[in-house]
């Protein structure tokens, strides 16, 4: 009889919580079967690679989840500085919720594995093309030449992770933003110039 796939779940959702608060590496096997509930055959079954198979996985399902609500943002505010201004906001409601113990999905994953990992590597590339691109498309949508758009996504996702790190160190979400209110204005600067005769 086939595991349920919501084992596959649950053993997803316990690891990108424990390998949030406390590594990659400092995180064994048996804890994320413990906290996920899943009986052990489970975890070989939907992960044969094992831990870094997970790790991958972490990635990807974390990547899915910020830029689905990127994409719901950017359905709701009216310019990419206002979505990126709100998307700051609901992260400091959340590291602030969690005590400043949460960061990104991914961060921690990608710090440990990547490079080495090819597949942690490749997922964290796509996740980053992902997020980049859904904020560049909503630049070019304003106007703004794709180049620069392309540019201005890649500092916007850079700013977001390193305010990330900064927020749980400082246990403040000002670093969060700060960053992201100054690359905020620099889109609007980029609209404002692409708007201009």
């Amino acid at each position: 009889m086939a595991t349920p796939p919501k084992h596959r779940e649950a053993l997803v959702r316990a690891a990108a919580d424990l390998f949030r608060r406390q590594g990659y590496a400092a995180t064994g096997l048996n804890e994320i079967l413990k906290s996920s509930g899943a009986p052990k055959g489970s975890l070989y079954h939907y992960f044969p690679g094992g831990k870094e198979q997970i790790g991958a996985e972490v990635v990807r399902v974390g990547g899915l989840l910020v830029a689905d609500t990127l994409t719901e943002l950017a359905d709701s505010q009216p310019d990419a500085g206002s979505l990126l201004r709100e998307y700051a906001r609901l992260l400091v409601g959340w590291v602030s919720e969690s005590e400043f113990h949460e960061g990104s999905p991914i961060t921690t994953v990608l710090l440990e594995l990547a490079p080495d990992s090819e597949s942690v590597t490749t997922a964290g590339q796509v996740v980053y093309r992902q997020w980049s691109s859904l904020l560049s498309d909503s630049l070019i949508g304003s106007g703004v030449a794709r180049t620069r758009a392309e540019r201005l996504a890649v500092l916007a996702v850079s700013a977001l992770e390193g305010s990330l790190v900064r927020a749980r160190v400082e246990q403040s979400g000002q670093p969060i933003l700060d960053s992201l209110g100054e690359v905020a204005d620099l889109f609007d600067r980029a609209i404002a110039t692409a708007d201009a005769p």
